[in-house]
């Protein structure tokens, strides 16, 4: 039989009950007995008291104990004051109906217990009774009563002096047959009482079980119905303990993957439009060459070289964009000095800036700043944001690389004039195949992947990058790195 967890649980609850009302009846069965001996000996106690009040008058009357040791019956004598019993003379009253038929009904004599039979002693009080005389010899009882460690005494006291001790042996069970009765009735009426919890325990720990776990279905259907592909199921948050924060984690792993699943056909749909356009031009040329519309000449052939690098350059932009998602990126850390490094990537960026019409405003710490990276990969990203401003910054303009440090991070900012970029396009901008003028941009040669691999790799680096509005009136670029000492 396949035991589901509602199963195990009210198991679990169940034999957790029967062990504690187990436990419970027991404990409670076994203090029922000795609370109930204690009561006794409580009682054998004041018996005890008044017995050695009686035989303290004896003891004066008679001046020692010695005619109790010749005369056992002497005690029982002394034992019998102790109990109430009726008088010899007392003649038992019957009465009389005035009816004829009970006067007619003959005399039925009523059992009587004979007067010189001694009353019954359920607890064996007088078995366990010994006389100790003031010398410390056992007058009746056993020889070693006087030295016997346990039981109850009871100094015999006659004109402040103690003229014996009794001793009372311990009662150790019950052997009184409405004792027993009573002890046997309270321990059934435990039993039955812990059977009915347990049986309440079972019914309510099957109850509690399928309602702990009502939850699980719903999240079973909803895991089910994401394993098919369908993200967008959501599980219904009942409760706000462990289930509901499952059912929220479970909704929100949902929301990545459809949020992933929608990215990736946008993607393949923006990478089969990137792929078609250069080679739908390519396509044409070669076609008009083959055609002699258009003869093979050193334009035609650099028109097809540029679509093709263009080509090669998406291709190889998507190959190492996946790889840097699946973390197949090699990296060599190290600590970079990193004002050096991009110092030098600007310094490359003369020529290009010059020709563009553009001029660069530095502004770098005179000390050393150092990072833990890539000196590759932050080559890469420096010249991409370079390379980024130089492309869609109108000239005459203006572009400023700025280095600062605070406690524990580094700052590089890359900012640029006119044109800018919408407020609302700023958070869009790291998004794959993003474009804020899609020909514009492909007229640039850009794939529309370099700030998602920026992204990316400065990710792998422990760094972020962000972007705003520049006061220059483009945009600015922030990137932002650990700080090493």
């Amino acid at each position: 039989m396949r035991l589901t967890i509602a199963k195990k649980i009210a198991v679990t609850i169940t034999t957790i009950v029967i062990l504690c009302i187990g436990t419970m009846a027991w404990i409670s069965s076994q203090n029922l007995k000795r609370g109930f001996i204690s009561y006794l000996s409580e009682l054998e106690q004041q018996d005890l008291r008044k017995l050695s009040q009686l035989l303290a008058e004896d003891y004066r009357r008679d001046g020692n104990f010695d005619h109790l040791s010749r005369d056992r019956e002497g005690l029982h004598d002394i034992l019998e004051q102790m109990r109430p019993h009726p008088p010899r003379n007392v003649i038992e009253q019957r009465p009389i109906s005035p009816t004829a038929e009970t006067s007619a009904a003959p005399d039925v004599p009523l059992p009587e217990r004979s007067l010189d039979q001694p009353p019954p002693d359920p607890m064996g009080f007088a078995q366990r009774l010994a006389l100790i005389d003031e010398h410390g010899t056992a007058i009746i009882g056993p020889r070693d009563a006087a030295t016997a460690p346990d039981g109850s005494r009871q100094s015999i006291v006659v004109d402040k002096r103690v003229v014996g001790t009794l001793r009372l042996a311990p009662l150790r069970n019950i052997s009184n047959a409405n004792g027993l009765d009573f002890v046997r009735i309270q321990i059934q009426q435990t039993i039955w009482l812990a059977l009915g919890l347990i049986i309440i325990a079972l019914i309510l720990s099957i109850y509690l079980a399928r309602h702990l776990l009502r939850p699980l279905k719903s999240l079973h259907k909803v895991s089910k119905r994401i394993a098919k592909g369908q993200f967008q199921a959501r599980a219904e948050v009942l409760n706000q303990d462990e289930l509901g924060e499952l059912a929220k984690d479970i909704n929100s792993m949902a929301r990545s993957l459809q949020q992933n699943e929608t990215q990736r056909r946008q993607m393949l749909a923006d990478i089969s439009h990137e792929l078609r356009t250069p080679l739908t031009v390519i396509l044409g040329e070669v076609e008009a060459i083959i055609d002699g519309v258009r003869t093979s000449s050193p334009a035609a052939m650099a028109s097809l070289h540029a679509e093709i690098l263009h080509l090669n350059k998406l291709v190889d932009d998507v190959r190492q964009l996946t790889l840097a998602d699946a973390g197949d990126l090699r990296y060599e850390f190290a600590r970079i000095d990193i004002v050096a490094l991009v110092a030098s990537i600007t310094q490359r960026y003369t020529l290009r800036l010059q020709k563009a019409q553009l001029s660069i405003q530095i502004d770098f710490p005179a000390e050393p700043t150092f990072i833990r990276g890539d000196t590759s990969r932050m080559t890469q990203v420096i010249s991409n944001l370079l390379e980024n401003s130089i492309r869609y910054t109108d000239s005459p303009g203006t572009l400023r690389c700025s280095i600062s440090s605070s406690r524990n991070f580094v700052e590089i900012c890359i900012e640029d004039s006119a044109p800018g970029v919408p407020l609302n396009a700023h958070s869009l901008l790291f998004d794959r195949l993003y474009r804020v003028d899609m020909a514009r941009s492909r007229a640039h040669g850009g794939s529309g992947l370099g700030l998602s691999i920026c992204k990316a790799l400065l990710t792998a680096q422990d760094g972020e990058i962000d972007a705003m509005p520049s006061v220059l009136g483009g945009l600015k670029m922030v990137i932002r790195l650990p700080l090493i000492l």
